[in-house]
């Protein structure tokens, strides 16, 4: 079953060109059931990615382009009266489907932003007093412009706990970059893309997660790390339950893909970062550069012992 996962990601490696690693927890986060965020600059491929993996994982797909003017209700749908049936009929908004691209998400306002997370979370929305229940699976891949462009409004904490993983693809190398140039336009690969899965084999894979095995050195190692987080004097709030136990999830997905049956710490190791550092906010003392979780939690991982 894993071996049709790692044909998905070689397929997306033909489109989205020398980044094999994002696209890797990019899958990992799929196979996972969570949510995943990439954060980057305009035009280095964050639509174009995660076009590819619904397209390879043969999920119904829907993108929804956020802007200031985007209501919640273009997110979750809407009740309109029908004359002929005297009655009003629900009309589906964007999010009923199996993978939503939320594109430009924090170019949208927050209340915009808040529709979405019933959905990411309980995998339903409650529109005018009623629960609907999503596709299954259901992912949404958001992208989000740097927050310092204009126009854009932060994502808050609540929000960011939702995606189970962050990306960032930067720009690509020399070699990458003129293999985009002198290759094919990237929508007329994703017009040719065949499905290398189904949704009821990636449903199977992620159920699988369940025999990956986690010791409880494993698990003391996991705990070293939050509460590591907790006690820091550089974060100003550490790592919450629900973030370990994405941290775990995500861990076993990695496991999976290398071919064990069993999470070892470097599997943690792998996914910390992508997992972790978008949950955590350094203390303004030592916040001077975007990335400044993503080097603190690697200084903090260095001095766990395994």
């Amino acid at each position: 079953m894993f071996s049709k996962v790692h044909a998905v990601a070689k397929q997306v490696n033909q489109v989205i060109i020398g980044k094999d690693q994002q696209i890797r927890q990019a899958l990992v986060c799929l196979l996972a059931g969570g949510h995943l965020l990439v954060e980057d600059v305009p035009g280095v491929g964050k639509t174009t990615l995660a076009h590819a993996l619904a397209i390879s994982l043969g999920l119904q797909f829907n993108r929804l382009q956020f802007t200031s003017d985007l209501l919640p209700a273009d997110v979750v749908g809407i009740s309109i009266f029908d004359r002929e049936k005297s009655q009003f009929i629900f009309h589906p908004g964007p999010v009923f489907t199996q993978v939503l691209l939320a594109d430009e998400i924090n170019r949208a306002t927050p209340k915009t932003q808040s529709a979405l997370l019933e959905a990411m979370e309980e995998r339903q929305v409650s529109v005018e007093g009623k629960t609907r229940p999503l596709p299954s699976p259901f992912f949404v891949i958001a992208t989000q412009n740097p927050t310092h462009q204009v126009g854009t409004f932060a994502l808050p904490e609540s929000q960011l706990d939702r995606f189970l993983m962050c990306l960032s693809l930067g720009y690509p190398d020399a070699a990458a970059e003129r293999a985009l140039l002198m290759g094919e336009d990237r929508r007329t690969l994703l017009q040719n893309l065949p499905a290398v899965m189904r949704a009821e084999e990636l449903v199977e894979a992620q159920k699988l997660l369940r025999h990956i095995h986690t010791s409880p050195s494993l698990i003391d190692y996991v705990q070293s790390l939050a509460h590591a987080t907790r006690q820091s004097d550089t974060f100003a709030d550490g790592m919450s339950p629900r973030a370990a136990i994405a941290l775990l999830q995500a861990a076993r997905a990695w496991a999976a893909l290398e071919g064990r049956d069993h999470v070892i710490p470097e599997d943690v190791q792998a996914v910390l970062i992508p997992v972790i550092a978008h949950r955590l906010r350094p203390l303004k003392s030592v916040s001077g550069k975007t990335n400044a979780s993503s080097e603190l939690l690697q200084q903090l991982m260095l001095r766990i012992a395994v």
